[in-house]
């Protein structure tokens, strides 16, 4: 045996600076996926931007969503489990209604429009109750 193997229990110690590059490299992008999803406490905001304007009603709420250019919405369940029927709508103004709808458990959305210099109009609805905004965010 070699004086190498000998003080590394069989192993040469050449592969040493790599396999610790390896591990900083793993943790590193374990810190950074963990950082991502601790960053995740309310799932129902995946629009970007801050909350414009919130109105509840009494199967859920709507939700609109602003940044400097986009607005977003999304339908939210009060209750979220079984499936029922949801929908979400955004319309620009002077643009095209862009719409979400199906069976859901928990939301409708996020629909987004490009909504710089505009209002919108947005509209939910969750198991038959129906919520409308006029045009909001001018």
């Amino acid at each position: 045996m070699t004086r190498g193997t000998e003080r590394h229990g069989g192993r040469t110690g050449r592969g040493a600076p790599y396999r610790l590059l390896a591990l900083a490299l793993t943790t590193a992008l374990g810190l950074v996926v963990g950082g991502v999803e601790a960053g995740r406490a309310d799932a129902a905001s995946v629009c970007a931007g801050r909350p414009a304007k919130t109105v509840k009603f009494a199967t859920g709420e709507l939700r609109v969503y602003r940044t400097r250019s986009y607005a977003c919405a999304t339908a939210v369940a009060a209750k979220p489990g079984s499936r029922r029927r949801m929908s979400v709508q955004i319309q620009p103004r002077g643009g095209r209604p862009v719409a979400d709808s199906g069976s859901f458990t928990r939301q409708a959305g996020p629909v987004t429009v490009h909504a710089l210099n505009r209002c919108v109009r947005v509209s939910g609805t969750i198991a038959g109750r129906t919520v409308s905004t006029g045009w909001i965010l001018c």
